[in-house]
């Protein structure tokens, strides 16, 4: 085959692009050995693909040219050369080149722009996260605030609940407003009631004859972060005691688990 037929074959581009059979890379690198029109082409090619990988994927250009670069380089053996169809033309292969080049360079774009969608992912869940915690403390300033102001309130009577025998460290506050009837219990001081308990609160009347009113139960101790808990209205009351009662509350106290007891 002479030189220009071998030139024109095609076999030089698979060679700088890796893409031959070890016997026929050796016959290439025999062939450029021998002849300076095949060495020359041969430089030409790597060139030309040097200036279209730094167009399409800059990024990845020079490890790829490495690569190519240690191939062309090969010391290697003569061999029988693979005669292969000629190429149409060279615009043809710089289509070819360009192409695969474009569709390396879509791919990286297009994991990147994964990676931003991801990353703005994130971002949108960490916003959501942050609203909803800013949600909870909004309800629980307000809460405190509520709270805060009934034990501030000048018309609330505040009584003290002192710990009785079956809990002597136990203890508890009523604020109770006279005029309005509201009023309200801080259970702080008292340990969480046992599964399927609840502690109950009475109104006292103590003369002529001890009367007991029940004016609420705290539900969902555990949940009530404050422990402030409003109770029924209270239309008159001597003292104020707080029971441990089965889950649901009892019609009348259960002496024997009084916790706490204060008069107003």
């Amino acid at each position: 085959m002479e030189t220009k037929e071998y030139i024109e074959s095609g076999i030089l581009e698979l060679y700088v692009y890796g893409l031959l059979t070890e016997s026929e890379s050796i016959e290439v690198a025999a062939m450029a050995k021998k002849h300076d029109e095949i060495n020359d082409e041969i430089i030409a090619i790597e060139k030309a693909i040097v200036a279209l990988s730094s167009s399409f994927s800059p990024f990845h250009s020079v490890a790829n040219f490495e690569k190519i670069k240690i191939k062309a380089k090969l010391e290697l053996k003569h061999g029988k050369v693979v005669d292969m169809k000629p190429a149409s033309t060279w615009s043809q292969y710089v289509g070819w080149a360009a192409a695969v080049l474009f569709l390396l360079g879509f791919a990286y774009q297009y994991v990147q722009l994964t990676q931003t969608k991801q990353a703005i992912e994130v971002v949108g869940s960490e916003k959501d996260k942050l609203k909803s915690e800013y949600a909870l403390l909004d309800q629980e300033s307000k809460i405190t605030e509520k709270n805060l102001s009934i034990v501030r309130d000048i018309k609330n009577t505040g009584v003290t609940l002192g710990g009785q025998a079956v809990a002597p460290q136990s203890f508890a506050k009523a604020y109770w407003n006279k005029d309005t009837k509201v009023t309200y219990i801080d259970a702080a001081g008292l340990p969480k009631p046992p599964k399927g308990k609840v502690y109950q609160v009475w109104a006292l009347k103590l003369s002529p004859v001890l009367t007991p009113t029940s004016i609420g139960l705290l539900t969902e101790f555990d949940s009530n972060n404050q422990k402030i808990f409003k109770v029924e209205n209270t239309g008159y009351a001597e003292a104020f005691g707080i029971t441990l009662e089965p889950e649901g509350g009892s019609p009348s106290p259960t002496m024997d688990q009084l916790y706490t007891l204060g008069k107003v």
